[in-house]
């Protein structure tokens, strides 16, 4: 299936205002877009008149009031558009469609290498007439945050695999994977009502998204929670060596520290995380041993997080770090080397990054209609 990049068009500034609500709210009537947009009822008249003549908003029913008195009910119109997320993990392709509202439209899942397939399949099940408005890619290392072209060197080859897959002339933004996941935690998880907490990752990588007042925060140059670049180890005779604290805490070495420690008698050493938390959680001795003492580890990169930020909430995320086992070793932990701070357990799991990403496109996708407000009433 083949797009077409379709221009969003020039709006009065009340149109486009009208417009960012109605995406917000999905659906509503004119007084309550009066009301959300602080503009007068004629002013939103008129700016809805514009909005259904461009196919930006259509009529979707009526609303009884208290006074019984009905009132037209409007959404988004199919000229509004689309957006496209992509959550290019380690292991798997994530990729959502949703509308300017943030329904969901399409969504599609499969393995790492075939993640251009993952894209088509998800693109194809968009609606026909939807313009597609943006595209937002999770991946793991992004500084300087901008338009994808072209790519980061860190994120080329893995970009480059998808990049066949995506639409020509759609604007393509990076976006940090744990940010996105951040966000999701904000919105829709475990940080709900919370405007300051950090959202601390631990997987086969690490990472941590900062969100500072309901913003998350990137840093000067987009690195901002970049834990792997932490010195490590600290110790006389011994060098920090480059991502040396990530590869001592990601779940690769975890596994090798298992197998190591693993006895005969207990037979098949586990292969995934997932084998050894469920044999920690069966009472295997040496599974839990592990497991107590890689929540210790994840306890002091808690306790590193929380001097420099005093975050008050740290979510733990990632495909070991968001297993409900480890909170007590790292609560416990992070109460003997700092001061006291909530530790949860992340409730958005694997879909954070694409649930992130895909309210940041919906965010971008809303812009590239707004922006289109140069005409003055």
């Amino acid at each position: 299936m083949e797009y077409d990049v379709v221009r969003a068009p020039r709006l009065t500034e009340s149109a486009s205002a009208v417009f960012a609500v109605l995406a917000q709210a999905g659906t509503a009537t004119r007084p309550q877009l009066a009301s959300l947009a602080r503009l007068s009822k004629p002013t939103v008249s008129s700016a809805v008149a514009e909005l259904e003549g461009v196919h930006l908003a259509a009529h979707s029913g009526t609303s009884s009031g208290a006074t019984g008195r009905s009132a037209a009910v409007y959404r988004l119109g199919p000229a509004a558009g689309a957006v496209l997320a992509v959550d290019l993990g380690p292991a798997l392709t994530r990729v959502r469609g949703c509308a300017l509202d943030g329904t969901l439209l399409a969504e599609a899942t499969g393995p790492r290498e075939d993640a251009a397939d993952v894209v088509r399949e998800a693109l194809s099940a968009l609606p026909a007439d939807a313009p597609l408005r943006t595209i937002v890619v999770a991946v793991g290392d992004v500084t300087a945050p901008q338009k994808m072209r072209p790519a980061t060197a860190k994120a080329g080859p893995v970009f480059d695999a998808v990049a066949v897959a995506l639409p020509p002339g759609v604007p393509v933004h990076l976006e940090n994977n744990v940010n996105c996941a951040a966000l999701a935690e904000l919105h829709e998880g475990a940080a709900r009502g919370r405007h300051t907490f950090g959202y601390l990752r631990i997987g086969v990588g690490i990472g941590l998204g900062i969100v500072v007042g309901g913003q998350v925060l990137a840093g000067a140059n987009g690195a901002a929670g970049e834990l792997a670049r932490l010195p490590y180890p600290w110790d006389d005779g011994l060098e920090p060596r480059h991502e040396a604290l990530e590869e001592y805490i990601g779940s690769r070495s975890l596994l090798r520290r298992a197998g190591a420690a693993w006895p005969e008698s207990d037979g098949a050493r586990p292969r995934t995380a997932e084998q050894l938390f469920a044999l920690a959680q069966r009472g295997s001795d040496a599974a839990r041993a592990v497991v107590d003492r890689h929540a210790v580890d994840v306890g002091r990169l808690a306790a590193a997080v929380t001097a420099v930020l005093d975050p008050g909430l740290l979510v733990l995320g990632g495909s070991t770090g968001s297993f409900p086992q480890l909170l007590p070793g790292v609560r416990a932990e992070l109460e003997r080397l700092s001061w006291p701070t909530e530790v949860v357990s992340s409730q958005v799991g694997d879909l954070g990054t694409v649930v992130g990403a895909a309210r940041l496109a919906v965010a971008r996708g809303v812009q590239t209609v707004t922006e289109a407000a140069r005409k003055k009433d």
